[in-house]
């Protein structure tokens, strides 16, 4: 298994990569198939988040879902301890779940882009592949866009739900297998959720009509 350190806006001693090796190196019993462990460190100037300048974001590339896990504290060693707990409930939960559903098939991803019109071409820039991210500022401000392209997979609600705790966010992105609509989960509070899909469905893998009746 491979463990990539890299430093976001700061710079990574030496002494901090080997400790965080140590760490995640010990994840082989409950990552057992995992590929790549990426370990992102960023540093916050502002002083005023002087108690959440280091955050560290750990994310576990291995054959089944992406499953990440991240933390601030006002030392890196510390937000890589809080993220380190929170990655193993998380791939506790998925080694969990993985008993549970030896029988399911994998669907493959869905080609979301739009049909080539008909009209005279435009030159569009070439689409990003899965996992590409990009950072560009918005016109003459301050302020900074990040983007990143994830692969489309058709999914039930409950399996998108499941993988938005896994990553911890707070939204997530599926195709619904469903009504082949685009979608996104939502966190609400507490244990409540909402889901907000497009009414454009997708053509799924094997369908024979690319219009999908929507349940």
């Amino acid at each position: 298994m491979e463990i990539v350190v890299t430093g976001r806006h700061t710079e990574v001693p030496e002494k901090f990569r080997l400790h965080a090796v140590d760490k995640l190196a010990k994840l082989d019993l409950l990552a057992p198939q995992a590929q790549r462990i990426d370990v992102e460190v960023t540093h916050e100037r502002n002083p005023r988040q002087a108690e959440s300048a280091e955050r560290v974001e750990l994310t576990v590339i291995d054959k089944g879902p992406v499953i990440r896990a991240e933390a601030s504290a006002d030392d890196r060693y510390a937000a890589l301890d809080l993220a380190l707990a929170k990655l193993q409930e998380r791939l506790r939960r998925s080694r969990d779940r993985r008993k549970d559903h030896h029988s399911n098939v994998t669907v493959p991803p869905v080609d979301v882009r739009p049909a080539p019109a008909e009209e005279a071409a435009v030159d569009v820039p070439a689409p990003r592949a899965p996992g590409d991210v990009t950072e560009t500022m918005l016109g003459d401000s301050p302020v900074v866009i990040r983007e990143k392209v994830h692969a489309a997979k058709p999914m039930t609600v409950d399996d998108a739900l499941y993988e938005m705790e896994l990553v911890g966010h707070d939204f997530y992105l599926f195709i619904d297998i469903e009504t082949a609509q685009p979608s996104v989960a939502y966190r609400r509070r507490g244990w409540s959720y909402g889901v907000i899909k497009l009414d454009s469905p997708v053509a799924l893998p094997g369908s024979q009509d690319t219009s999908v009746a929507v349940h």
